[in-house]
């Protein structure tokens, strides 16, 4: 057997009292989740076992961009499912987080550089995952963003000369980071300080040894742990411009499932979806608590970073007309530029059924709970009243009631 289809084949057998899931190391209501755990309390309710995708050692990195396991739920950047979903399997679309973080062009801090146009004749770097497993979303991003700059300033690929840069994009297969199991996937960078890990920053490298003269970055996240190293400095910036179309950076975020899981166990996908969406309107009325967990794993330069790049986002995942119109942007940029073989209707992906569901049985829950308590005190009414009247026939002084808890509080209290 092959190294790549042993990697292919690592998952645990299907077992539909296990429900695995993973997260990318962005924004969404799920990666708050694996510290509230609610998710977890709301699957053992049910009977099932809820658990991070490597919590198990038969578990690799992999079904994370190839979904090759039937029973998990995948929370992460755009471009990977839309891989899976156009060219390996299908896949259900269940909700979506948007973050505008277009992307911005970083140069050397000291170079006399200060607009796109003065990139003319210059060298733009562009990575190239050697990793022929996954799909290169890094890569996918670098290309959009660099055209679309390009185009912001009335230039072409033509103005500038594109670099390629082969990296092995082989982290997944390191003894440290396949094993043991870890449980919560903040656990994973109990190993390794991820926000100062090249690993995630393949050509930061090079534009600081002069080898380019410029690279493509996320806005927020990478750009402001790059500039604070005095290092490198941003001269354009697609999240500062009005145009929401141009906010792709591997965005939105999304939740996928298999079909099989969609088809035959709907109820999971119900389950999960109900937990994202508490775990998310949380997260809205909570901003500050959610910065705070999501420091742990994203790469914003640190907690109130974090506060000031979610503060406009609602964390409650869904699949508005706005998020897939953007997830459409991201899948046609794909099939223009070769990262997918096979196109695919955006719409028919969406299942919004299961989201629907789940805020349903959400109000009915919530309406069963003020029912019942409506109930109750309307059944201890009247023994209350009764018990009121009894005692101030046999006292010479009127009892008082206490209102605010509703307890009978002697007249000499």
């Amino acid at each position: 057997m092959t190294n790549q289809a042993r990697k292919k084949g690592g998952t645990v057998p299907l077992n539909w009292n296990e429900v695995y899931y993973t997260n990318c190391p962005l924004v969404s209501a799920s990666n708050i989740d694996q510290e509230l755990g609610w998710a977890r309390e709301d699957f053992k309710k049910m009977g099932i076992t809820y658990a991070y995708l490597r919590s198990r050692a038969e578990n690799d990195w992999y079904p994370h961009y190839i979904h090759n396991l039937d029973n998990l739920i995948r929370v992460g950047g755009l471009f990977p499912p839309v891989h899976v979903h156009a060219d390996m399997r299908r896949t259900k679309l269940l909700g979506a987080t948007h973050v505008y973080e277009g992307g911005c062009m970083m140069v050397r801090a000291r170079d006399d550089i200060y607009r796109m146009v003065e990139l003319k004749g210059k060298k733009i770097g562009i990575s190239k995952s050697l990793n022929t497993i996954k799909t290169d979303w890094w890569r996918i991003q670098e290309e959009q963003g660099i055209e679309l700059m390009l185009r912001m300033n009335g230039m072409t690929r033509a103005d500038v000369e594109i670099v390629e840069f082969p990296y092995a994009d082989d982290w997944y297969d390191d003894p440290e980071m396949v094993g043991p199991p870890i449980d919560n996937p903040s656990e994973l960078w109990f190993k390794r300080d991820h926000k100062k890990d090249l690993a995630f920053r393949p050509l930061e490298t090079a534009l600081e040894n002069g080898v380019v003269d410029a690279i493509y970055t996320q806005t927020g996240p990478f750009q402001h742990l790059q500039e604070a190293t005095g290092k490198f400095k941003a001269i354009e910036d697609l999240a500062k411009y009005p145009d929401w179309t141009l906010q792709m950076a591997n965005v939105p975020a999304v939740i996928t499932c298999t079909d099989v899981m969609a088809e035959e166990h709907p109820e999971l996908v119900v389950a999960f979806m109900k937990s994202m969406i508490k775990v998310g309107q949380w997260s809205n009325q909570h901003k500050h608590a959610a910065a705070a967990i999501l420091d742990k794993q994203t790469f914003y330069l640190d907690v109130d970073d974090t506060y000031r790049n979610i503060k406009n986002v609602d964390m409650v995942p869904n699949l508005s007309p706005q998020n897939l119109a953007a997830i459409e942007i991201g899948k046609d940029f794909m099939l223009s530029h070769g990262y997918i073989k096979n196109n695919f209707d955006v719409h028919q992906w969406a299942a919004p059924e299961f989201a629907e569901q789940a805020h349903r049985e959400l109000i009915e829950e919530e309406f069963a709970k003020l029912k019942r308590d409506k109930l109750s005190m309307s059944r201890t009414a009247a023994p209350l009243a009764e018990f009121v009247s009894a005692a101030s026939a046999d006292s010479q002084e009127q009892p008082k009631i206490c209102c605010a808890a509703g307890d009978l509080v002697g007249a000499d209290s």
